[in-house]
């Protein structure tokens, strides 16, 4: 007796923990350094084969050796749409093994979760994508517009190789794109057992990433000595990272924080914002980070010997600054420090807001709602920034919407860049189960 029975073909919720795992086992720290960062190429060789493997063709780019990207475009129903980017980065912060639970490029699977760097910066996203694509590939689905995907390098060091090489070197590649999707959008805050909130990222602020440099006159370190670029570099960091830049809350915090204080309960005093972020638990520090400019220090330099006053420190300063505040931003610093002490730009690149409207954002909103009916999209400011700041240069309306729905004690934001990252599987088959129904309809 004979069968001609076809093997089932794979779900898409059941594959993309595998593809997530498979990502998350190749290490692409990248250090900002071209000659300590690694595997970008291998994650992109990955994709590229992923995609191969279900008849899609994809374009790998290096910027540099090692410095991979890989694009491939999905053809619509009709082509007289507005092409929608999908874009996600490959490459992630370093990781200390003996600082996490796991090893943190074992892809381990525990108690529920995938643990790893990249977990959800931002190799959830590129493994959901990469299981709704296969699937509509083995099931003959075609979506009603043109989908381009970008997977990048070198997002987590400001994009030089990544994102933005494309744009300015293969903008070709990205023909017709009107709009976009990409990180840290679509995740949930649980409000209730019955509802949640969805925070979609329709804004971002800029990076501002600057050196300062003190001079002074090097001396024999043990004369007494009034010229010291340590001391003087020391205090300008000591004030800028004491320092608190004043409240600004822009059209998308103020949406942000209306509808929110409706859904909780909570009174909103426009001149106190603070008081309502206060009480918004895990998210807060996402959100109050949103409200003004900032500046951390996060390096020191300086010397070469114990008893040798140097001529020379430096000090590197995160920034963020809000839509339109970047300039301010500087004005604000320098006063910090003083006219002695240069500033050196790393990074400079503006902040990025659009409007919680259109056909885009109720795809969207319908596309959650379908799959969770208690769930209550809101826009956001993202603190950090993302590739999007490349693509928006194209013209490219760009939010953040990789959907998540994640438990209600996870403190979600303290995942990205720290210890035991780590995504929820249910969290993963959710996202791929919204971002099915959402690229279908969008």
């Amino acid at each position: 007796m004979t069968s001609d029975a076809r093997p089932a073909l794979p779900a898409p919720t059941d594959e993309v923990v595998d593809l997530c795992r498979d990502l998350l086992r190749i290490d692409t720290t990248n250090t900002g350094d071209n000659a300590t960062s690694t595997g970008e190429r291998l994650a992109a060789e990955y994709v590229a084969e992923k995609l191969a493997e279900v008849g899609v063709d994809s374009v790998l780019h290096e910027s540099a050796p090692g410095r991979a990207n890989v694009i491939a475009r999905i053809p619509g129903t009709d082509p007289s749409r507005g092409a929608l980017l999908v874009h996600g980065h490959l490459d992630v912060v370093p990781a200390d093994p003996a600082e996490w639970s796991v090893h943190p490029f074992s892809g381990e699977l525990r108690d529920g979760y995938l643990w790893g760097r990249g977990a959800i910066d931002m190799k959830d996203f590129d493994a959901m994508v990469l299981a709704v694509v296969r699937h509509w590939q083995r099931t003959g689905v075609r979506p009603p517009r043109d989908i381009v995907l970008a997977y990048t390098a070198d997002e987590e060091a400001g994009s030089d190789y990544g994102a933005h090489f494309l744009t300015s070197r293969h903008r070709e590649l990205f023909d017709g794109c009107t709009e976009a999707i990409g990180e840290v959008g679509g995740f949930s805050y649980s409000v209730d057992e019955s509802r949640r909130l969805y925070l979609i990222e329709t804004a971002e602020k800029g990076i501002d990433w600057l050196r300062l440099h003190a001079k002074g006159r090097p001396g024999h370190g043990s004369m007494v000595h009034d010229d010291n670029a340590v001391t003087a570099l020391a205090e300008a960091v000591a004030r800028i990272g004491r320092h608190r830049f004043p409240v600004v809350v822009t059209d998308t915090v103020r949406a942000f924080l209306e509808e929110v204080s409706e859904l909780l309960g909570i009174e909103l005093d426009p001149e106190d914002p603070e008081t309502a972020i206060a009480k918004l638990g895990p998210i807060a520090n996402i959100i109050g980070a949103t409200i003004r400019n900032t500046a951390n220090p996060t390096r020191l330099a300086a010397g070469y010997k114990e008893n040798v006053i140097p001529g020379r420190a430096s000090a590197t300063i995160d920034c963020r600054s809000l839509p339109g505040q970047s300039e301010l931003l500087e004005r604000q610093l320098r006063e910090l420090i003083g006219p002695d002490i240069a500033i050196e730009y790393i990074q400079r690149q503006p902040a990025l807001e659009t409007t919680f409207d259109g056909a885009l954002v109720e795809a969207m909103s319908a596309a959650l709602r379908a799959e969770d009916p208690g769930a209550h999209p809101v826009p956001y400011m993202l603190s950090g920034g993302t590739d999007a700041k490349a693509f928006s240069q194209l013209g490219i309306r760009c939010f953040g919407f990789a959907p998540l729905r994640l438990p209600a004690d996870l403190n979600f934001s303290a995942l990205f860049h720290g210890i035991d990252e780590r995504v929820p599987v249910d969290g993963l088959q959710f996202g791929v189960r919204v971002l099915d129904r959402f690229l279908r309809t969008c």
